[in-house]
Formats: C-alpha cells, structure tokens, sequence
C-alpha cells in the first residue's frame, strides 16, 4: 500500500468527508495465483512468484486499494501449523490443515506456541523480511499485521461441528482453548509489528462469528476479539462473510473500525444496525457477480451499491468477503470503471 493510500484509509476511517470513491479489495491465495497465470503450490512455496503475483495486482490496478497487501500466507495452514497440525499442499488447490483436537481431553496437551519459530510462521514472516527493500522501492509499505480470529482457528484445529458442538456442550473447555489462542495470537500480532515497523493495521478474518447466536457471541468471541483489537493500531479490519445478525452491531465496541461483511445484509441495514459507525468494505456479491457475472451484470451491481451508498463516505467500494477465485481483469475493469 502506497503513502497515498494509506492516508485516503485513515482519513476515511476518521469520518472525513470524501469527495470520489475509494476501492479496496483483500486479495490472497484464491484469487492470486490463477490470476498472476500460476499454480497455488507455486504460489504458496516461491517467494519470487508470490512477490511478482502481488506487484503486477497493484501495478495493474494502481488506483485500488489491497488489503492488506503483500499477505505472506499459507492458506488455511497458517496458524495451525505452529500448533502442530499435519499441512497438506496441492498443486493446485487450497491447503488444507488436519485436527488435533479429537476430544475435549486434547485441550489440556495444546500449549501456547511460539510465532518466532513453530510452524510456518517464520517462513511468513522472513518471506516478507527479504522482500520488503523491493516492496518498498515499488512504493509501498508492509501495513497490516494479520491472523484469523481465534474461533476460526478453533474450529481447524477440531473441526467446525465439534468445535460448535464444544461451545454448547463444554463452556469451560471452550474457553481453556479460546484462551490459549488469543495468547498466542497477541504474540504473533506483537511479532509482526516489531519486525515491521511501518505496521499501523491489525486485519483479523474469522467467519465462525457468523456461525453462532448473539449469547454466544458475548460469551465466547467478544471477550477475546475486544482483548485483540485493544491495540493502538489506526486501522482495525475485521471479515466475517457468513451471517453476521447476531453480532454485528457489536462491532463498534471492540474498536473495529473496518468490516468486511458477506451478502447477508444489504449496506443500508448494516449502517442502521451499527450506527454507521464503521467503514463498509464491500458489498457487491463475489462470486455469481464479481467472478461469474458479465460485465454488464458487474456494472449494474456497481451502480446499485453507489446508489444505495448515497456518498462517498465510510465506504470502501469492493466485494462481500475476499476476492473469490476466478475473477477477471475485465470484470475487476468494469467494476472500477463504473464507480468512476
């Protein structure tokens, strides 16, 4: 992300009043590598291809935000890796990562990992080491410091019903768990801002927010995601692209300044429920627009949301959720075109 648009983010966030629209897309491993003309495996295992894949997104919609840009990831793999999860890559399908967690007994094995050195945590964090000098003399800057949220990381290392299930059955436990998380991913969020101190974003996803009722979200989310957006940082971006009704008035309290929602709720009733006290990252829909829409349908779509949005102000125009797979550089033309 360039100085530019960083300073079009936060001046965003802060209510000010804006006089053109300003895009913003997450990008990362489903839509980069087909994109870029590569195999995710290539994608994921060279830093040379994953650092090219990035450059040439941003080169070739310089006028766009990327959030958070210049994402080193492994997919799904990432946090549970450091917990001791068995990864598997294919060439050319997402990673996937195998539980640990096969009772509530296991809770009591996991220990607080180490982001300095388990997993595939320092190879993430040492493939942006070596890569920002030419990040940076493209004009841009690493912002963000980013995980999934600790209920999302949960449900990989036991699996999504059983975590659920854990939830319902087992509140103690699930808390022990929950508690162990969010230690180790305030060390990893504290890791990446000392490695990089251009850092002034935290960006967590955790679409198993989504999933629960409100009771459960004051219960088991709340306290831990308040306790991790309790930093200093200017931006504050939270995804969860499943159903967010039951928690997304929430939002505000725990110092979410950014949200990425899905197509559940239209922009106007997102607004009204949060007191229009966030910025909207979003919200026209992904995948049977965006990826598999004609570029009229795109541009239709465009036009709608900017009708509905009124004004330029506490929104960044883009999709429901992350950029979906297979979205082409005509459609993502059409949909920038029409906001012009």
């Amino acid at each position: 992300m360039t100085d530019n648009q960083w300073e079009s983010l936060r001046l965003l966030v802060s209510g000010e009043k804006q006089e053109k629209a300003i895009t913003a897309f997450i990008i990362d491993s489903p839509w980069l590598p087909e994109w870029s003309g590569n195999s995710i495996i290539d994608y994921l295992s060279n830093d040379e291809i994953w650092l090219d894949a990035n450059l040439k997104a941003m080169e070739t919609f310089p006028d766009t935000i990327f959030l958070p840009g210049f994402w080193s990831e492994y997919g799904m793999c990432t946090e549970p890796s450091s917990f001791g999860s068995k990864c598997k890559f294919y060439k050319n399908e997402f990673p996937f990562a195998e539980k640990i967690i096969h009772c509530k007994e296991d809770i009591d094995k996991i220990t607080v990992p180490d982001p300095e050195m388990d997993g595939l945590l320092p190879f993430m964090l040492n493939r942006l080491v070596k890569a920002q000098p030419k990040i940076e003399a493209a004009g841009h800057k690493i912002r963000f410091s980013v995980s999934r949220g600790p209920l999302n990381i949960a449900s990989f290392l036991m699996g999504t019903t059983e975590f659920l299930t854990l939830m319902m059955m087992e509140p103690e436990a699930t808390h022990k768990l929950l508690r162990i998380i969010t230690d180790f991913l305030k060390n990893w969020h504290q890791l990446q801002h000392e490695t990089f101190k251009t850092i002034d974003g935290i960006m967590m996803l955790d679409d198993i927010v989504g999933f629960i009722g409100e009771y459960e979200f004051i219960e088991f989310a709340y306290p831990y995601l308040k306790e991790l957006y309790d930093t200093n940082d200017c931006i504050k971006l939270f995804h969860n692209d499943a159903d967010c009704s039951q928690s997304v008035k929430f939002y505000p309290e725990l110092g979410i300044n950014i949200y990425n929602p899905g197509i559940h709720m239209s922009l106007t009733k997102l607004r009204e429920v949060t007191q229009n006290k966030m910025t909207i990252l979003g919200i026209i829909p992904p995948r049977n627009v965006l990826a598999a829409g004609t570029i009229d349908e795109v541009r239709a779509a465009t036009k709608a949301l900017k009708l509905e949005a009124k004004d330029y102000d506490q929104i960044l125009f883009s999709c429901a959720g992350g950029m979906p797979p297979k979205v082409s550089t005509a459609n993502l033309r059409a949909f920038l075109d029409e906001l012009k």
